[in-house]
């Protein structure tokens, strides 16, 4: 018996639902009994002498694929994402090329002289110049100033224009098209590295995108553009390396290159406390000094004996500035041969 909403009792007497439930079974069993099919040949042997049936595995009981019937789709993933070029790992396996500039802006470098197809077409004539010289592949590359330091604070007060996502997304892509690797450059101002960094987060999630620090243009707090070469601490670039680490681990992504340009030994403080234990990231001292050859290699056998060993190292050439500027022979001459080159 139950009880009802309206509080009075309702249901069927207990006799009747011994004989309801006596009927149901019944025609319950003669149901199964009328679909039931025959088991396959064996099956029955199988079952008494305890060996696997046709429908599975022999020595694991697994379902067995019959002929005529489809296997199970195979599962597949995808493939791990490569640097230009082929490979996981930045060097020794290529050497990087690059134009150098902001987007639009001839007076920041060379890559801005001219609109997006003719760069990559200029980067891919430089690499091409570099390849008899090379023994392992050249990788046109772009260099692309990403944030610019301005004699200006600006509305942040940072004295750094930061170029948007969108803005640079067309460069880097077709960049990417053409099998080309991208560095974005930062010169910060009086922003710190790792806050401008993370600006370009959807950038570097890309297997084709590099970061670079140019500690020239990172002002202390009072100081101003062009008033100082400006420097870094270590520990700043070790926080900007375990962020970069971080995001390339999480995103399955190759290993990714952080230059840190450098022509002066006061631009990067306390150089031999450099985090190098993440094999995530290759670091990358670049020689920028520009003027005469003589000049230029006093700055490069300074730098290079301040490099922490095994860190590779590039080199820049400048239209303009350099009095000649060097061939890619001579270039190539220095040594250790610089990884990276690029022109401004």
């Amino acid at each position: 018996m139950t009880e009802s909403r309206s509080g009075r009792t309702v249901g069927v007497p207990r006799p009747v639902w011994g004989a309801v439930t006596a009927t149901l079974t019944a025609t319950v069993l003669l149901l199964a009994a009328a679909c039931a099919t025959p088991p396959p040949p064996g099956a029955a042997a199988a079952a008494t002498s305890g060996e696997p049936g046709p429908s599975s595995s022999p020595s694991t009981g697994a379902p067995r694929i019959v002929p005529g019937t489809s296997a199970p789709p195979a599962l597949t993933t995808a493939p791990a994402p490569e640097l230009p070029g082929g490979g996981r790992v930045l060097f020794p396996g290529r050497r990087l090329v690059a134009l150098y500039g902001h987007p639009g802006t001839a007076a920041l470098g060379v890559l801005g002289e001219q609109d997006l197809p003719g760069s990559i077409a200029r980067a891919q004539k430089l690499a091409a110049s570099y390849a008899p010289l090379s023994d392992v592949p050249v990788v046109p590359t772009f260099e692309i100033i990403a944030t610019t330091a301005s004699s200006e604070p600006g509305a942040d007060g940072d004295y750094s224009a930061e170029s948007t996502v969108a803005s640079l997304r067309p460069w880097v892509d077709q960049a990417a098209a053409a099998g080309m690797y991208v560095v974005l450059d930062l010169q910060p101002g009086r922003a710190d590295f790792l806050s401008q960094a993370r600006r370009y987060t959807d950038l570097l999630r890309l297997p084709n995108v590099g970061l670079a620090l140019d500690p020239e243009w990172h002002l202390d707090p009072g100081q101003k553009p062009l008033a100082q070469i400006g420097g870094v601490d270590a520990a700043d670039i070790n926080a900007v390396t375990a962020w970069l680490a971080g995001l390339t681990a999480t995103t399955h992504l190759p290993q990714k290159l952080l230059v840190l340009h450098q022509f002066q030994l006061s631009m990067i403080r306390h150089e031999h406390n450099l985090d190098l234990s993440h094999p995530e990231i290759q670091l990358l001292i670049h020689m920028d000094g520009n003027g005469t050859p003589a000049l230029k290699d006093e700055t490069w056998a300074a730098v290079t004996a301040s490099t922490p060993p095994g860190l590779p190292l590039g080199w820049k050439n400048f239209y303009d500035e350099d009095t000649p500027m060097l061939t890619p022979t001579q270039t190539m001459a220095h040594q250790p041969a610089p990884l990276m080159i690029s022109y401004q």
